[in-house]
């Protein structure tokens, strides 16, 4: 492997970002440069760490490049299911060396929420963390050994926190909008009283809970009282939730379809604040590109999804925070929750890397995506932000 020497960089550390000079030998950052070490002049951009995308539901290779993402934590809503050992494990092998793909079980065979899965095979097998796919966990009862035997494993609990009794069956949020075009509509409350549950569980038990996306005030504030308690409890939300509000379904788009639905004007400034005040822990794409034949339906009938790795990077930076939080968001969290040592740039991690222009300007295109689908709710949006080069272990990772 190539040694590297990576100079004239704007170099974004978990302290802030500054001049200086990185350095890599076998693939790993060294303070000081290897004999022979190939230079690489950065030419005064920025140097950060590879995105760790916590939650993407399809493998996607040109998209995961083209945004800078170097690992994926892979729900494990797959087809099959990933509640077996082999299934895992061939799994977290398909993507390498180019891309590390981290297998993310399913808590019960089948995401049927009934009986366990066996966590500690699967773990064995690559697994470094459970979840209950796109689906909420009904029989507290299951939950709660759920979260026990995680514990045991020390594996973190991804949850999808909608209550299925208030949202089945149901495409948007209830509210005028949903009003106005005739959407079957569940209460914002289904949310709250998700994680409401969980946190009581994930406290009473001890486990590390992750909950994938949180988008309404209440659901926040019980994030932020957990915490403050000392709760094991982390969460995420993606940029479409930050920057979009149920306004965006008006014209019955159905690239707005999202699980969980997009939220009403308060809510979207609660989620802002909750990024601002430190209450979200994870910046995530939710990767889930769908093609015409699931969207050029009516809404109602439309999956829900959207292909968010080739923005995830260029609509973070429009949120407009200090860089070294940004990058906290999008990489040294997600790898903490899933125990990988990568996501900082610091003696010993993995030289997992990208070299970012974050002031070039470009124009989000859903026919010019590189992903397998082209379904984004941001089409026409002018965006700031391109990631130049890429690498993986010290690696170069090439379009």
């Amino acid at each position: 492997m190539t040694d590297l020497s990576f100079v004239n960089a704007r170099i974004v550390r978990p302290d802030g970002a500054e001049p200086g000079e990185l350095h890599v030998r076998d693939g790993t950052i060294v303070g000081s440069p290897a004999p022979n070490a190939t230079t690489i002049d950065c030419r005064g951009k920025t140097l950060a760490p590879g995105i760790v995308d916590l939650g993407v539901f399809a493998i996607d290779r040109a998209a995961f490049r083209a945004g800078g993402i170097v690992r994926v934590g892979l729900m494990p809503d797959q087809s099959p299911v990933l509640d077996d050992p082999g299934i895992v494990q061939r799994a977290s092998l398909v993507g390498k060396p180019r891309l590390w793909i981290h297998p993310i079980a399913a808590a019960t065979k089948g995401l049927a929420g009934i009986d366990l899965a066996e966590m500690a095979i699967m773990k064995g097998a690559g697994a470094k963390a459970v979840s209950t796919g796109r689906r909420w966990i009904a029989d507290s009862g299951v939950m709660r050994k759920v979260l026990a035997y995680a514990r045991d494993l020390d594996l973190a609990v991804i949850t999808h926190a909608e209550d299925g009794g208030l949202t089945d069956g149901k495409v948007a949020t209830e509210g005028e909008t949903a009003t106005r075009l005739g959407l079957p509509a569940a209460p914002a409350i289904a949310e709250a009283l998700a994680v409401a549950r969980d946190v009581a569980l994930a406290e009473e038990t001890g486990a590390r809970l992750h909950v994938r996306q949180v988008t309404t005030a209440a659901g926040f504030a019980l994030i932020r009282a957990a915490k403050r308690r000392g709760a094991r409890v982390t969460c995420g939300i993606t940029p479409a939730h930050l920057l979009l509000s149920d306004n965006a379904m008006s014209d019955f788009r159905t690239f707005a379809h999202l699980s969980p639905p997009l939220r009403d004007e308060s809510d979207r400034q609660a989620a802002l604040a909750a990024v601002r005040d430190g209450t979200v822990d994870v910046l995530c794409s939710g990767h889930d590109p769908r093609g015409p034949e699931e969207k050029r339906l009516p809404f109602a009938d439309a999956a829900a999804g959207a292909s968010g790795a080739e923005t995830l990077l260029a609509l973070s930076l429009s949120l407009d925070l200090p860089i070294e939080r940004l990058f906290a968001l999008l990489a040294a969290n997600p790898a903490r929750i899933l125990g990988v040592e990568t996501g900082s740039l610091a003696p010993g991690m993995s030289a997992d890397l990208l070299l970012l222009d974050e002031t070039a300007p470009w124009q989000i295109k859903g026919e010019a995506m590189t992903a397998r689908a082209g379904n984004t709710p941001f089409d026409g949006l002018p965006a700031q932000g391109k990631v130049l080069r890429l690498w993986k272990g010290g690696a170069e990772i090439l379009a």
